[in-house]
């Protein structure tokens, strides 16, 4: 088992900028992929962003391409998500998973989830 705590989320100006935390614990951290998806009121849960085990690749939503930036200290067992230039539209909640396989897909493709982090943007 792995468990995920995520924090870092808040309330923000459009603008602004966080910066959301995950820390990992139970299993080797370096072994899994690491994402972050969001939901907002009333919609799907979406993908966001995506880091292989070592850090080398990254994969990020068109919708906050140049704007959210994820990254890992596999030292610490942590994964960010730097968010900047923050809009409205950037409100949900936002969970940290976790992933065995190498290029994890959909959101059924991660094996782990943390209890997700608000995050609220006002315009």
């Amino acid at each position: 088992q792995v468990q995920l705590v995520e924090s870092g989320g808040g309330l923000v100006q459009a603008g602004g900028s966080l910066r959301l935390s995950c820390i990992a614990s139970g299993r080797t951290f370096s072994n899994y992929v690491m994402g972050w998806f969001r939901q907002a009121p009333g919609k799907e849960r979406e993908f966001v962003a995506r880091i292989s085990r070592g850090g080398g690749s990254t994969r990020v939503a068109e919708s906050v391409l140049g704007r959210f930036t994820i990254s890992r200290d596999n030292a610490k067992n942590t994964v960010y998500l730097q968010m900047n230039s923050l809009k409205a539209e950037d409100t949900a909640v936002y969970y940290c998973t976790a992933s065995s396989r190498l290029v994890p897909g959909t959101a059924r493709e991660y094996d782990y989830w943390g209890q997700g982090t608000q995050v609220t943007v006002s315009s």
